[in-house]
């Protein structure tokens, strides 16, 4: 969407870091493709800096404002300033539903020209997401309305965020090899390279001890790449070591590394090199849909188990899933009847592996038929604002 002929030509972002890597995550690639390819001027707001310094150490965790990649990064410290109209952006995010500050939406409403203002949603496959997308919702006292905004997998909601090159780059990486220097470069050993290369994020209570007594007696060799700090005690005590990057062992079939807290940049190019990827929360689990290649999800945990609908809505809809694959993933996330044989399961999966890449890769081009979701929601606000004229 161009600028030239889009009035509304500056955003602001609001984030509350929840899951410590995932809500800035998404955040911070929304943002950076909002000014990369659609030149709208971005001011991101987010209360965690050490978080967001993980996954792009060029942050300044001590700044108050700093731009950064050409986005301009605010630290969110409260509730309690005050603003005028002029400090308004003419599009106005909150979050998965982050309470911005009052005198903000005070400000938002004392504004010439209204902002558009968007609650962007979690993702989910669940059929209610459909009937709420892009719902309005007045504001109880000011002359203001937000709309719900939500991703998804069909045309019918806004869509996954993809940036315009994604694809292009991730062929480029793998068609040239580069997947084996980027992973020698983490400290991969040749060897480890021969295995089944499986890359694994999660939080810290995913049954990693049964995972792993399945790897080692697994068909063929696994080699398992671990980011510094996730998944702690049940590393540690298969590695009989501190988890620091560059810390390995080898069982039986499995051998785990542990690799440094990758950029989110570097992350993509971790999860294009692997043949399996175990990922979590939001942020990661879209970014493995673009990978191409089969994965499996960690979901973030919710109060009476409303996580466990979630992930059997999106299982139910997603093509390269198994029988193999969903026993696993619903074992990997407390989901599963009674005892999961993981051994068993993991030598069933294993043996349908190419199989399914081979319909990860039909997946992605199904998800970009619904279109990107920062274009859907740009387009979408562009004809809010010419309704209203």
């Amino acid at each position: 969407m161009s600028t030239h002929t889009n009035p509304l030509r500056s955003l602001d972002l609001f984030c509350k870091v929840v899951d410590n890597y995932g809500d800035i995550g998404i955040c911070w690639r929304l943002a950076r493709q909002l000014a990369h390819e659609h030149g709208i001027a971005v001011r991101l707001w987010v209360d965690d800096l050490v978080s967001f310094q993980r996954i792009w150490p060029p942050v300044d965790t001590g700044a108050a404002t700093q731009v950064v990649a050409g986005v301009t990064v605010q630290h969110w410290r409260g509730q309690d300033d005050a603003y005028t109209p002029a400090d308004v952006a003419d599009i106005v995010i909150e979050f998965f539903g982050c309470e911005i500050p009052p005198g903000y939406v005070e400000a938002m409403a004392q504004r010439p020209v209204k902002p558009v203002w968007f609650n962007l949603e979690g993702l989910s496959a669940e059929p209610w997401v459909e009937g709420c997308h892009t719902l309005p919702s007045p504001h109880r006292s000011l002359k203001l309305t937000k709309y719900f905004f939500f991703p998804g997998f069909n045309e019918r909601t806004g869509g996954l965020s993809v940036e315009a090159d994604l694809l292009a780059r991730r062929l480029a990486f793998l068609d040239s090899g580069e997947s084996t220097r980027f992973l020698q470069d983490l400290g991969v050993s040749a060897q480890e390279q021969q295995g089944c290369k499986v890359s694994l994020f999660c939080y810290d209570y995913a049954p990693i001890a049964e995972l792993f007594a399945a790897w080692q007696a697994s068909p063929v060799p696994v080699t398992c790449l671990v980011p510094e700090g996730v998944g702690r005690a049940a590393i540690e005590a298969f590695l009989g070591q501190p988890m620091v990057p560059g810390a390995a062992a080898t069982k039986g079939q499995l051998s785990v590394r542990v690799l440094p807290f990758v950029p989110q940049t570097d992350y993509d190019k971790l999860l294009w090199s692997c043949d399996l990827n175990f990922v979590r929360g939001e942020d990661s689990f879209v970014r493995a849909q673009w990978a191409g290649k089969p994965f499996l999800w960690n979901i973030y945990h919710q109060d009476k188990n409303l996580h466990h609908t979630k992930l059997n809505a999106f299982l139910k809809i997603y093509d390269p899933a198994t029988a193999a694959l969903v026993d696993l993933d619903r074992a990997w996330n407390g989901a599963y009847p009674g005892q999961l044989d993981w051994s068993a399961n993991w030598q069933a999966l294993q043996a349908e592996l190419p199989a399914m890449t081979r319909s990860a890769g039909q997946w992605v081009h199904k998800m970009l038929a619904n279109g990107d979701f920062m274009e859907n929601l740009l387009r979408f606000a562009a004809r809010l604002v010419v309704e209203e004229r």
